[in-house]
């Protein structure tokens, strides 16, 4: 798949080197992450690993994540869809610039990854992993049809009263289970 794909407002599409900077600034954003601020990005190095990754799970499963443009200005606002997780699961994710927050753009660029995903292999299960006290996350979750199917420490969590959910589209085999939780 390599035609961008576009939504009612955005215009989704694999990431390339040139987005490296414009990724970078909303991953460097503190405000981005309120939920889990130690995984805030410090360096570029560590964006262009994880566009890097990206760029794997695209030439492995056909999908990962994309680079979310507004449609009517083309400004990068995010990224995000649905990347496989250790060959079990698609993992559905997004990150979306702090001033973009509350337009629903998540739910938008999540929706249409999870579209592409059960077009590519729809036996796969699809989830989604948060922390427990990011509620925005969860009612995103809750919002495109996946059901709250694990609860338990944040192992590796630098607080260790911090909960990770994992939310599904059906239940999880303990293979599938693990793979969400990495």
């Amino acid at each position: 798949m390599a035609d961008d794909i576009f939504t009612d407002r955005l215009r989704l599409s694999r990431a390339v080197a040139s987005d490296l900077d414009a990724i970078f600034a909303i991953q460097k954003d503190p405000r981005v992450w309120t939920h889990f601020p130690s995984l805030r990005h410090i360096d570029p190095a560590t964006t262009l690993d994880m566009m890097e990754r990206w760029d794997r799970s695209w030439e492995q499963a056909g999908l990962g994540s994309w680079v979310a443009r507004l449609r009517d200005t083309d400004e990068i606002i995010g990224n995000g869809g649905c990347t496989l997780l250790r060959g079990e699961v698609w993992n559905v994710g997004y990150r979306i610039a702090a001033d973009q927050h509350g337009h629903g753009y998540a739910t938008e660029l999540a929706r249409a990854g999870i579209e592409q995903a059960r077009l590519i292999d729809p036996d796969r299960p699809v989830i989604a992993y948060l922390v427990e006290h990011n509620r925005a996350s969860a009612h995103v979750a809750e919002k495109l049809g996946l059901e709250l199917v694990h609860r338990a420490a944040d192992v590796g969590n630098p607080d260790p009263a911090v909960m990770r959910l994992v939310y599904a589209d059906r239940p999880l085999t303990p293979t599938q289970l693990a793979a969400a939780l990495g």
